[in-house]
């Protein structure tokens, strides 16, 4: 196997173990782990790294972890509360539960409002495993909760019963993942645009400085190598905040 291919297996086999703890509820056997790396060729060493990478993730490795123990004591007291409203919802049995299904799969509307009812529980169990990854649970909960109510109309594509609550379950994950993304994302632009705006502002400082007085941007330009059209952007970005340059 050449190395590309190695590399690409050990992304490939990373995300599918990743994929299954989250299936188990954030937790993976060190069976399963071994077995799923095998035929990468990962040495004793190289696995434990794996594993210090999984755990870091809060994926269990040979016992589950305590999701709450990521919880911020704001999360902890939105959770109880939320959660005490849904103890609230009257409980159905199982055959309840199984005929609410089908109806809903028949796509039939008051029947599928039930099975979103009935399945609202299960919503924070689900966050609780994507604590800690620099989301808050009730942003991660109301994800879900959109999720799960289109998630219900959508039923009428399977063929058995069974299959509905696994459905609706990997698209809850799927839009706390999706949500989580998305965030990082959002943060890690924020941090490039401050950046950019700091920048622009210490260079317009010492130019500032050195004239002892406020700079054009056309100046800036010349003087510090930046185009018009960074300066310009660093400007809009800052609300026109820059004190070290002219407002044109």
């Amino acid at each position: 196997m050449t190395e590309g291919n190695r590399e690409l297996l050990f992304a490939k086999t990373l995300e599918e173990v990743k994929q299954k703890a989250k299936e188990q509820g954030n937790y993976i056997s060190k069976k399963q782990l071994a077995e799923a790396f095998r035929e990468t060729g990962l040495q004793p060493e190289q696995l434990e790294l794996v594993t210090d990478y999984l755990k870091e993730y809060k994926i269990g490795i040979g016992e589950p972890v305590n999701a709450e123990d990521y919880l911020t004591e704001e999360e902890i007291n939105y959770l109880e509360s939320y959660l005490e409203e849904l103890n609230r919802l009257e409980p159905v049995s199982e055959g309840e539960k199984e005929a609410i299904t089908l109806s809903a799969m028949a796509g039939d509307a008051q029947a599928q409002a039930k099975l979103i009812e009935i399945f609202l529980p299960q919503v924070p169990q689900i966050a609780k495993l994507y604590t800690g990854q620099g989301v808050f649970l009730e942003d991660l909960i109301g994800e879900g909760n959109v999720a799960l109510a289109a998630g219900v109309t959508m039923l009428g594509c399977l063929e058995h019963v069974y299959e509905a609550e696994g459905m609706l379950g990997r698209l809850v994950m799927n839009a706390m993942e999706d949500y989580i993304a998305l965030s990082l994302e959002e943060g890690k632009a924020g941090k490039a645009a401050a950046d950019k705006v700091n920048r622009v502002a210490k260079l317009a400082k010492e130019l500032s400085l050195t004239l002892e007085k406020k700079v054009t941007v056309e100046e800036l330009a010349e003087e510090t190598g930046l185009t018009r059209e960074e300066i310009l952007e660093a400007v809009r970005i800052s609300a026109d905040k820059i004190e070290y340059i002219e407002k044109g």
